[in-house]
């Protein structure tokens, strides 16, 4: 790095943005195969914190490719830098208060890893979107599967490229024969236990 480069220390600091939003900021890392529904459950969840009065940000992982890394392949050093620049981003994100969500099939448990070192501890909250291969193809709302059985598609994930699961995710979400209010429910649940957000008082 260049040595001319200083960090510059803001005097609104994130604790002092905490406790004006009235809750922590953490970054949830969704991480699952295409069609397990990390999408749905991240901006379902971020759509039911700001019900709650909480400050969010939903990294999607399309949305990204279309800016910030779109000039980003898919191969194993592509994916690999695009999974640093998230996590780079998202740790702003959470400096300026933000309970931040990211929406990526971050494949490679050393990328999640090396993107979970630039945290401090207890701020990277791993949400591991369990489902199986076979439910997640029969989904395929994108046709994703179909073309990368096709051959159409090199590197997919789940096909021709290695899906490596969390060894400890903090949170682990079951999407089979499950709603999205219910792994919604598990997930608010889990954050309130967590102090991240105040239990709602019904």
């Amino acid at each position: 790095m260049e040595k001319n480069i200083v960090w510059h220390e803001a005097t609104v600091t994130r604790a002092r943005r905490e406790k004006m939003n009235k809750h922590r900021a953490k970054l949830l890392w969704f991480t699952g195969l295409s069609g397990s529904g990390k999408s749905t459950l991240a901006h379902a969840l971020e759509e039911e914190l700001h019900q709650r009065g909480c400050r969010t940000y939903v990294f999607d992982g399309d949305n990204v490719r279309h800016g910030l890394c779109r000039d980003l392949g898919f191969g194993v050093e592509d994916r690999t830098e695009n999974i640093r620049r998230i996590g780079e981003m998202a740790k702003l994100f959470v400096d300026a208060g933000v309970i931040s969500l990211t929406a990526f099939i971050s494949p490679i448990r050393e990328d999640r890893e090396r993107a979970r070192g630039l945290f401090p501890h207890g701020d990277f909250i791993e949400v591991y979107v369990s489902c199986p291969l076979d439910v997640c193809e029969s989904r395929d709302v994108k046709g994703l599967y179909k073309k990368a059985r096709a051959g159409e598609i090199p590197n997919f994930t789940g096909i021709s490229s290695p899906y490596e699961p969390p060894n400890k995710p903090e949170i682990t979400i079951e999407t089979q024969n499950r709603s999205v209010e219910a792994c919604i429910n598990e997930m608010v649940d889990a954050l309130e236990q967590r102090g991240v957000i105040p239990t709602k008082v019904v």
